[in-house]
């Protein structure tokens, strides 16, 4: 009898301790349920939950290392254009005409910081020490120098891509067209004045007069030469393209003549034997855009043609500036767009992943005021039991029965 009863206390004193081991457990941990025998249906859903927030987490952990990313690259851009539109701003200073010699060379000098600030601006690294414009070839920098101060580009125009969702994809680096990909003059037509000019004529672009005659002559390779000569007192010009010569026209002041579907305006008196030659648009680095600008006002003359010269190759630059400078309002905005639709879908992530984390616990998670009240009431249960017993086994009635 004494036996039996005190195996049966000791039991029951093992199922309580257990009961409370499993409460403290799951009060510490906030789960119930961590096998499937404790509620398969609840475990079940759990698991399935935790994988969807997993793999969300994944993915939101690639959206914030494409957001630095992007935003590298966006403060690049930023950075560019604040240098382009500096040297747009030191141009236009030395084309207004009250430039001494000495003032141009500082402004040389100007410019030829610009464009060692636009080769480190194109070496820009993100985050993860990759450079940001080198396409796929992010290990090595895109932009170098070569002997001859030439900038080359080494990467490439591939532009890697990451999922930032499971249907979705975004470029996590850019490329150098922003700055490799401009055409020279005004995109369609470059104006050069010849090199033995003794007038002060400048032919300046006004913009585009005909879009299909200007992407024609564009595509092309014929140039058109603009003549002027003295006739009977009066100066005139032609023009002659592939061989063939307009008949002689009257020069008037401010004139404009369209040449390669280009509209431009001649200011200034060119002198008799002057020319200009118009050439179909090439490729023209924004390093070797800004290095040309710096050799003109560098080796600018005094004389009033060589004057006249400086303004017309300032003039040009001016027109191919403008390109580039689009070009990177362009690519800026482009960016934007990738960066907006990132963050979209880390905003859709975490709200995901804040619904599922809620189902997740509705399945498994304790009912911490439940839990405790009942932990409480099991170690209170406990600890009067295992007095009531101290009590009984004192009695000297229950030694001998």
């Amino acid at each position: 009898m004494n036996l039996s009863m005190y195996a049966s206390f000791t039991t029951n004193i093992a199922l309580q301790e257990t009961q409370i081991n499993t409460l403290e457990q799951q009060i510490a941990s906030g789960v119930s349920v961590t096998t499937p025998d404790q509620g398969p249906a609840a475990y079940e859903t759990a698991t399935l939950g935790n994988d969807q927030i997993g793999a969300i987490t994944n993915e939101s952990n690639t959206q914030a290392s494409i957001q630095s990313q992007l935003g590298s690259v966006n403060g690049a851009y930023q950075s560019v254009s604040s240098v382009l539109d500096n040297v747009q701003s030191i141009v236009e200073q030395a084309l207004n005409g009250t430039e001494s010699s000495q003032n141009l060379q500082s402004l040389a000098s100007q410019v030829t910081s610009a464009e060692q600030q636009l080769v480190s601006l194109g070496n820009t690294t993100g985050a993860n020490g990759t450079y940001v414009f080198g396409g796929s070839r992010g290990t090595i920098a895109p932009f170098q120098t070569g002997t001859a101060g030439s900038v080359v580009y080494l990467g490439d125009g591939a532009q890697s891509q990451a999922n930032i969702t499971p249907d979705t994809t975004a470029s996590t680096i850019a490329n150098g067209d922003v700055f490799m990909s401009g055409l020279g003059g005004n995109g369609f037509a470059s104006a050069a004045a010849t090199a033995a000019n003794t007038g002060d004529g400048v032919l300046i672009s006004e913009g585009v007069a005909s879009p299909a005659a200007a992407a024609a002559f564009q595509s092309g390779s014929a140039p058109v030469t603009l003549n002027f000569a003295t006739v009977a007192g009066s100066l005139t010009y032609t023009t002659t393209q592939s061989g063939v010569t307009s008949a002689a026209a009257p020069v008037t002041s401010g004139m404009s003549l369209q040449l390669g579907g280009t509209n431009y305006q001649l200011t200034g008196t060119p002198a008799n034997g002057d020319s200009f030659t118009v050439s179909p648009s090439r490729p023209q680095s924004a390093f070797s855009l800004l290095q040309g600008l710096a050799a003109t006002l560098s080796q600018s003359g005094g004389s009033t043609a060589q004057q006249a010269q400086t303004r017309q190759q300032l003039n040009e630059g001016l027109s191919s500036l403008v390109q580039y400078q689009q070009s990177v309002i362009t690519a800026q905005a482009q960016n934007g767009v990738t960066l907006q639709a990132v963050t979209h879908a880390a905003a859709s992530n975490s709200n995901q992943s804040t619904a599922l984390q809620a189902a997740v616990q509705n399945a498994v998670g304790v009912n911490m005021p439940t839990a405790i009240t009942t932990l409480n009431e099991t170690v209170t249960a406990v600890q009067a039991a295992m007095k009531a017993f101290s009590s009984v086994q004192s009695l000297s009635l229950f030694q001998y029965l």
